[in-house]
């Protein structure tokens, strides 16, 4: 398979951060995958399209859920998970095309997908809303958003606690998180004709802070 890429600004480089990062998204991608398996089987699960667009495309978790022969479009701005992504996309047999752009910027044509999936990326992104435009915009009328996130806990919880005493550090650790980001509003205001969103507990994860998370799909 053939790997392209386009690249429209500098891909971010936070050093030590971008390469612990990248080890720490392929050492315990097994391990993370087992725990939100439930929340993609019901977000990826029917994935069809012959073209993936997926921001945050990072080391290449959700590649077991495209279909066979597929294209990704990868909108992945870490130049530290660059390798790591086209490595495992060529032992998938899945073609590449790698956009080192930030999702707030996604350089294709208005209505020119039917698929965009994400996870784990819009609790990191710096201005969701305006992600969520692009997505809208290049989606064909009738396309799909996927997503599986974290999301910030139930008011007045501790978890809702422990994610706002922990935000600064565990942002700078994770190259922008925030572990209490209401991100199930953000999607619900950004303008889909259907969304649907459920609400889970990632069970058995040892990440205390960014358990509560939501999963769903949304339609243009």
């Amino acid at each position: 398979m053939s790997e392209r890429t386009v690249t429209r600004t500098i891909p971010f480089d936070h050093a030590l951060r971008g390469r612990f990062n990248a080890w720490f998204f392929s050492a315990l991608d097994a391990y993370i995958n087992r725990v939100t398996a439930p929340l993609k089987r019901t977000a990826f699960g029917s994935l069809a399209a012959r073209t993936v667009v997926e921001l945050g495309a990072g080391v290449g978790s959700n590649l077991r859920y495209l279909p066979p022969g597929a294209e990704l479009v990868a909108v992945e701005p870490n130049s530290r998970m660059h390798a790591a992504l086209a490595k495992r996309c060529a032992q998938a047999g899945v073609e590449l095309r790698l956009i080192t752009e930030y999702a707030e910027r996604i350089p294709l044509a208005d209505e020119s997908v039917d698929e965009v999936i994400c996870s784990l990326v819009l609790c990191t992104v710096a201005d969701p809303d305006a992600v969520l435009r692009e997505v809208r915009r290049v989606l064909r009328p009738g396309g799909r958003f996927r997503f599986v996130e974290h999301v910030a806990g139930p008011p007045r919880s501790i978890r809702s606690w422990v994610q706002r005493a922990v935000r600064r550090p565990w942002g700078w650790t994770f190259e922008g998180c925030d572990p209490h980001r209401d991100t199930a509003a953000v999607i619900e205001r950004a303008g889909f004709q259907r969304t649907s969103v459920s609400d889970r507990i990632l069970r058995g994860s040892v990440f205390y802070p960014v358990n509560t998370a939501i999963c769903g799909i949304a339609w243009r």
